[in-house]
């Protein structure tokens, strides 16, 4: 409801979600703020690479559902001259629950810098409150590096689900909503999310973040998309596997210049066992990648 309350002209593109039709839309009603997720924008900027058009009249690009790719950031503001705001909420947080911007005190940090902290989903909003905590509900130190599950509380938070068996398993006994989130939370209060609990991947034991593979892997100047989920390993118990959509103009890219392209950016046992090149990562009716129908089709023999 913010259009509204705020009086802004509220444009609704309906089904033209794909790259061409958004740009054009954005071109011609000379759209001011937009908010979408990052695979949404992923596929904008692109477009925009390839046919530019006048899209000066955007102030903030608004970014949530998931984490967006700090090298998209930095390309849109880079090489687009557009501002991008990170985000993140859930319904259950009516839906507002952090906002990644710049502070006074980050005036004069590098844009190397400021792009890392705009990566993050930000700090909560007021009125709201946030924890991180481990497996047994215990409250974890904001250093940073401890991933713990997120939960919220705050006046406009969900405390209950109608008429829903089993909903209760969301809310802890005093009162905080588990999300189902994964994140860390830095000495001054800047949350990131590392996974949601589903798609983290345990390899011997050990975390490896689906999310943080995919933005890195998206780093890459050949690869537009890139999708890892845990697959069964008998030694491992379970191990990432990527699947991959390239640039048109990606050339001959292997897995193992993926993987040489991983070495020195992520721990070595998180390089994923597999890579696979598809034409189209699958995607829910909002745009994020949908992991259940990668983890059908690899399960059917379709990735490998």
């Amino acid at each position: 409801y913010a259009c509204a309350y705020s009086g802004a002209e509220m444009f609704m593109p309906g089904p033209h979600l794909k790259p061409e039709p958004l740009a054009e839309i954005i071109a011609t009603e000379k759209i001011t703020v937009a908010a979408g997720v990052p695979s949404i924008w992923n596929g904008l900027y692109h477009e925009l690479r390839q046919n530019p058009r006048d899209i000066s009249s955007v102030r903030a690009l608004i970014v949530g559902g998931s984490a967006m790719p700090r090298s998209l950031i930095k390309a849109y503001e880079k090489d687009l001259h557009v501002n991008v705001l990170h985000a993140w909420g859930m319904t259950e947080t009516s839906p507002l629950g952090t906002v990644s911007k710049l502070q006074s005190h980050h005036a004069n940090l590098t844009d190397e810098e400021k792009w890392d902290i705009k990566a993050k989903q930000g700090y909560v909003v007021p009125g709201i409150e946030m924890r991180i905590v481990n497996d047994e509900g215990e409250e974890l130190p904001w250093d940073g590096t401890t991933m713990g599950e997120v939960q919220v509380r705050g006046p406009w938070v969900v405390r209950d689900y109608y008429k829903l068996e089993g909903s209760s398993n969301q809310f802890t006994k005093d009162g905080w909503f588990r999300t189902g989130d994964v994140a860390t939370i830095s000495d001054d209060g800047y949350m990131q999310i590392t996974d949601r609990t589903k798609d983290l991947i345990k390899s011997g034991g050990e975390w490896i973040s689906s999310v943080e593979l995919e933005n890195t892997l998206m780093a890459h100047p050949a690869v537009r998309e890139a999708a890892v989920i845990a697959i069964p390993d008998e030694r491992w118990a379970e191990r990432p596997l990527a699947a991959i959509v390239l640039t048109e103009d990606a050339g001959d890219i292997t897995a193992d210049d993926l993987r040489e392209f991983l070495l020195p950016k992520v721990a070595k046992f998180w390089i994923p066992d597999k890579f696979v090149f598809i034409a189209e990562i699958p995607k829910t009716s909002v745009g994020k990648f949908d992991k259940k129908v990668l983890r059908r089709r690899y399960t059917a023999g379709e990735l490998g």
